[in-house]
């Protein structure tokens, strides 16, 4: 009796069509195709290794960022504000002496005079702010303090909201990172690399806090500021990967990379660590991370 019922209600279990397990087959199949399309070009370029092999270091310190969150209560308003103005910080200094002066030697070195190359890199830090304005415009994200922002904001999901406003803010991170070691020098990459995935640190726990605070659960806030930081290591390959294959691009890329990173700075991070006033506390958290990114940058580079 019990057999026939068990094996009744295992007929009446839901079978997938042998459509769509051919459906889902062939996307698993190309996505293996592609994945191992991607190592090999990686591969064959030892500069995009090397960019991908920093972006995932940066994207494992946000991941190590988030983990106490597991373990300890909701961290305080000036305690959030001073670690966003350390990851303020360490940007700027990432900024001025990991891409703006080596961008600006790069143009020099490529045969343009002082004003020529303080041209080329300032024309493109304004590119790489004006490209983050549109995407800020467009995309539909929220802010955790400031409230929605973008095109269609109210007809997505909360979550993904939340997604999109990380991911605006690591893109940059990873453009620079790819774009440093696409410059030649891995010393100064590496530099680069190590500093922004300090400032990601703090940076992965103040996300999940944040999220924490906005309602959302314990491990979700958790496994969601994990995932950000995967924004990284491909913004680090798709930045090395247009650079390193023209020298004439570099000073641009720099420079780009470094205007993305100052519009993140000024648009979100410093006006996030100024809205609850602790802004004596955002900003020695930015001096600390300014020096401490600076002593890297010329003790590494």
């Amino acid at each position: 009796m019990d057999n026939s019922s068990s094996l009744a209600s295992a007929a009446k279990r839901p079978v997938l069509p042998l459509r769509q397990l051919v459906g889902i087959s062939i996307v698993l199949a190309g996505v293996l195709v592609l994945g191992v399309q991607f190592w090999q070009f990686v591969a064959s370029r030892p500069v995009v290794l090397q960019a991908l092999t920093g972006g995932s270091v940066a994207a494992l310190a946000t991941a190590l960022g988030t983990l106490p969150i597991l373990f300890s209560q909701r961290l305080s308003d000036r305690a959030q504000d001073t670690l966003f103005g350390f990851g303020a910080g360490v940007m700027l200094a990432a900024s001025a002496f990991s891409l703006i002066i080596p961008g600006i030697a790069a143009a020099r070195a490529a045969g343009a005079d002082a004003w020529g190359a303080g041209g080329i890199v300032g024309g493109a830090i304004l590119l790489g702010a004006l490209a983050l304005l549109v995407l800020d415009r467009v995309l539909p994200h929220e802010h955790f303090i400031k409230g929605v922002e973008g095109q269609n904001a109210r007809v997505l999901r909360r979550t993904w909201l939340f997604v999109f406003a990380i991911a605006l803010h690591n893109l940059p991170e990873g453009l620079a990172i790819g774009v440093g070691f696409a410059g030649g020098d891995a010393l100064r990459g590496s530099a680069l690399a190590t500093g922004i995935a300090i400032q990601d640190v703090p940076e992965g726990l103040v996300v999940a806090v944040a999220l924490l605070a906005a309602g959302y659960r314990r491990p979700f806030a958790v496994g969601l500021g994990m995932a950000s930081g995967l924004v990284e290591p491909v913004g680090a390959v798709l930045g090395a990967a247009i650079v390193s294959g023209s020298a004439a691009l570099l000073p641009w890329g720099l420079g780009f990379a470094a205007g993305a990173m100052l519009f993140v700075i000024s648009h979100e991070i410093i006006p996030e660590s100024h809205r609850k006033g602790h802004e004596a506390f955002a900003t020695g958290g930015l001096m600390v991370g300014f020096v401490l990114m600076m002593l890297l940058d010329t003790a590494l580079g």
